[in-house]
């Protein structure tokens, strides 16, 4: 009966996902390469965040656990996918995680310990910037973990995650998939713009020479944690502006939720002024007014 419903509700989820896809197959919505024209992604983005904005009530409401994990290739677009779901939401009920390196204390610890931390609580979404699949990727590559290490991570990682589930958290992952002309083109752009040129890291460079291994590694990784529990996703991110909003949708459709947005508040009238005296703006450091004007007096610092 279990599997039956859950037929019925993946036809009726398929349904509905090919309406939306019906909404934006409109040649005229797309440019001559294919991508989805400003305008129109503009409309569905805001239109996205403000039901983001909605997800984020019920969460709070509702006491929801949710973990997000993105992983994905260099330059895949993770951090622009996690900065468009976030920008207009709480930070302190959605937060994201990057962890850097660990140090020589954390590298002593039981592998998952570091992570454990940065759990959501109850009414909490947190959003991992890549995760504990460090090991099954650019650890396993580069050879900054052991093969024993790499076998018993891989063991132990769907456990870990069916014991999260168990407890209680939504735990969600995501593969971003870039195809290696993109990743190219995206290595190259990076390279030559000054202001993006800090997001080159020197692993990345030293990736550039290991896709395959890496590509290995990925196989191996979803063909060992993508477990019933805990799915893995894989966006397409060839074209930034379709991976964001794809994604952003389908985390909607993955936690149900209702309208909790609360009214708006009835201000309290500002308290009258009793006779205060505001101090000589001579006697304040400004900021130099590079753009406008400041106050008449103000003393630039």
């Amino acid at each position: 009966m279990a599997k039956k419903g859950k037929k019925k509700a993946d036809a009726q989820s398929g349904k509905k996902a090919d309406k939306k896809q019906d909404k934006f197959s409109d040649p005229s919505k797309y440019d001559e390469d294919g991508r989805l024209k400003g305008k129109f992604y503009n409309r569905e983005l805001a239109r996205l965040q403000e039901e983001l904005v909605k997800q984020q009530y019920w969460i709070k409401e509702k006491g929801l656990k949710v973990c997000v994990i993105f992983e994905g290739r260099d330059a895949a677009g993770k951090g622009g996918v996690i900065k468009t779901i976030t920008q207009r939401l709480n930070p302190r009920i959605v937060r994201v995680v990057a962890l850097g390196t660990p140090t020589e204390r954390e590298k002593a610890q039981w592998y998952f310990q570091r992570y454990t931390p940065h759990l959501p609580a109850a009414g909490e979404m947190v959003l991992f910037d890549r995760s504990w699949y460090n090991r099954a990727g650019v650890e396993r590559v580069m050879g900054f973990c052991t093969d024993d290490e790499y076998r018993e991570f891989m063991r132990s990682c769907p456990e870990f995650e069916r014991m999260l589930v168990r407890a209680g958290i939504v735990l969600i992952k995501y593969w971003f998939s870039i195809s290696d002309e993109e990743q190219e083109r995206r290595f190259q752009q990076r390279n030559t713009d000054p202001m993006r040129r800090w997001k080159l890291s020197p692993m990345d460079v030293k990736s550039r020479s290991k896709w395959v291994e890496y590509s290995r590694a990925k196989d191996a990784m979803l063909t060992y944690t993508d477990i019933e529990e805990a799915r893995w996703y894989v966006v397409n991110a060839d074209v930034k502006r379709h991976a964001r909003l794809n994604c952003m949708a389908h985390l909607l459709s993955l936690i149900p939720y209702k309208d909790m947005t609360p009214e708006p508040i009835k201000l309290p009238k500002r308290q009258e002024d009793t006779g205060y005296q505001r101090p000589p703006i001579t006697d304040q450091l400004w900021v130099p007014a590079v753009y406008g004007k400041n106050p008449p007096g103000a003393i630039a610092g």
